[in-house]
């Protein structure tokens, strides 16, 4: 094994006094060996979302460094499970491994030779985002042949008032910016269960749509796997492919399913079942539940499959939200530890196991819980991270910067730790969007006369942290604003909005193109174009198991 090592470079805290960490490499081939085995490995790529979507291997999950300590917990529950840290040169993989030890992962490697390393090796690389459920939906309809439709064949049946009805697979905020005309919202994993209820016609046709190809396919087979006794199709390219038929979208939507009636409920549930045991997902009872809560030997995801607003009324303990169209949809996001073991529950015996079914056939080590009662729904509101301790810092109240600002704005250097999409939507006027990730290069960026830093985001949680990394960059005062943005605009106070200060550049969220309603024809036309190659870089890649039932 090639034990070359990176070492404390007088930058970063240790993890412990007088203890240096040395972070080992590890090469392509034993990283493949690790996934072809199945054994538990974190591949981490911790650049931003945008240079991640340009190159990285199938298994890697973007991690980006300026997120860890929010994120780390969570998706990393287990501390010595084996992660594997990269990037491509950019200089955030050597941090970002030694900030984990930090936080107490003792497992703690650096891909050698990072994204270019893997590609030199040997390895295959992929653009975009999801690649590993995008890859396996296009598998699904090369192996099955998922039916489908045209967008101008849609179009006409819907001009022809003929008898279909077409289900958006979407979340519920994707089918609000745009929809096809007449659709009704039917996130992923609730198809099989209201799909009775909205075409109880078994003569209408069922037409499944989404923005682009993966949801759409996965959404047609599911039912057609369940036994849903309509004609079912995909529409072929979702919103993608009926934007470049130029038709017409609809915009502000609000359709969405009815409750299930029982019989419908009983009927999903029992072919749900059969198609999860038919894949091989195995079940736990109560009792095997509470024993897993304890485990330590392995990672356990425990995901509880249902709408967010079932969610949030009541959940059972140590689940986390994941609605399983977008479980399957995002997979390596939701669990990032490949070769985990992932536990789903739900209040029908629908949900979780038509999800089940999906992400076994991924190659994950999947169990559906059997015979929850209404008391183990037991916990209100959302999901809650763990988080490290927040650093101590000083905080400035919103008050007092608005007094400042208003008296001498020049001397102050506010940084917005927030998203790109957020900092667009609203900022405190004369605030820079800033990354983490870029923090020295964005200081550079603001104008001279700058006497005192202060850093926002949402909460101020994330830049709490960022303050830390603040400190050893500028003698300068580094101040907190107490709540962050939202506790300014609870105040009253103005804001403004767009690109208006960037010290970094917006690339900390890829832009899909099959979002929005403005993008270019060329680059939705390429985006499918690359979805229909995927199926082969599967078969190059070689290392991703998954099988069709």
């Amino acid at each position: 094994m090639d034990r070359s090592v990176y070492t404390l470079d007088g930058q970063v805290k240790p993890f412990r006094s007088g203890y240096t960490p040395q972070i080992p490499y590890r090469g392509y081939e034993q990283v493949r060996a690790d996934l072809l085995d199945g054994r538990e490995i974190a591949l981490l790529d911790v650049r931003e979302e945008d240079p991640h979507a340009q190159a990285h291997p199938l298994f890697a999950a973007n991690f980006p460094y300026g997120r860890i300590e929010i994120d780390a917990y969570t998706k990393l529950p287990r501390r010595d499970a084996p992660i594997v840290v990269l990037d491509d040169g950019e200089g955030l993989a050597l941090p970002a491994a030694l900030r984990l030890h930090q936080l107490g992962y003792t497992e703690v490697s650096l891909l050698d030779g990072g994204v270019s390393g893997w590609r030199a090796a040997g390895g295959e690389l992929f653009r975009d985002v999801n690649v590993p459920s995008k890859s396996f939906g296009e598998l699904v309809e090369h192996e099955r042949h998922t039916p489908s439709l045209s967008a101008p064949e849609v179009q006409a049946l819907i001009d022809q008032k003929e008898n279909i009805v077409i289900l958006d697979a979407r979340r519920y905020d994707e089918y609000q910016t745009m929809s096809i005309p007449g659709s009704i919202s039917v996130p992923g994993a609730e198809l099989a269960l209201r799909a009775r209820e909205l075409a109880p016609d078994p003569s209408t046709r069922i037409i499944v749509n989404c923005a682009g190809r993966t949801r759409s396919i996965i959404g047609t087979q599911s039912l057609i796997n369940a036994g849903v006794p309509n004609p079912v199709s995909a529409l072929r390219n979702g919103t993608i492919g009926w934007t470049l038929a130029s038709q017409q979208l609809e915009h502000g939507q609000s359709r969405s399913y009815p409750p299930a009636l029982e019989a419908n409920r009983q009927v999903a549930a029992r072919d749900a079942r059969a198609l999860a045991d038919r894949a091989g997902v195995k079940r736990l009872d109560r009792a095997q539940l509470s024993e897993l809560h304890a485990d330590r030997v392995r990672t356990n995801y425990f995901f509880d499959i249902r709408s967010p607003g079932e969610y949030g009324d009541g959940h059972p303990p140590r689940f986390r939200s994941a609605p399983g169209g977008q479980l399957v949809q995002e997979t390596e996001q939701f669990a990032p530890v490949r070769g985990a073991r992932i536990v789903l529950a739900d209040s029908d015996g629908v949900r979780a196991n038509l999800t089940a079914h999906w992400l076994k056939q991924m190659n994950n080590d999947v169990y559906v819980v059997d015979g929850l009662q209404p008391e183990d729904f037991s916990v209100a509101g959302a999901w809650k991270d763990e988080l490290p301790p927040p650093p101590q810092v000083d905080e400035i109240s919103v008050e007092t910067l608005a007094e400042w600002l208003a008296a001498a704005p020049q001397q102050f250097g506010l940084l917005d730790f927030t998203s790109g999409v957020n900092y667009q939507k609203r900022h405190i006027p004369g605030a820079w969007f800033a990354l983490r990730s870029e923090l020295a290069a964005a200081l550079a960026q603001l104008p001279d006369g700058v006497q005192r830093y202060v850093l926002t985001c949402g909460s101020s949680l994330l830049a709490r942290f960022v303050a830390a990394d603040l400190r050893t960059l500028t003698k300068l005062p580094v101040l907190v604003l107490a709540g962050g943005t939202s506790a300014w605009v609870a105040a009253g106070k103005p804001v403004e909005s767009g690109a208006t200060r960037l010290a970094s550049p917006l690339i900390d969220r890829y832009r899909r193109p099959y979002e929005g309603t403005d993008n270019r024809a060329e680059a939705m036309q390429a985006y499918l174009d690359w979805e229909y190659g995927l199926v082969a870089q599967l078969d190059k890649d070689g290392t991703h198991g998954f099988f069709i039932v």
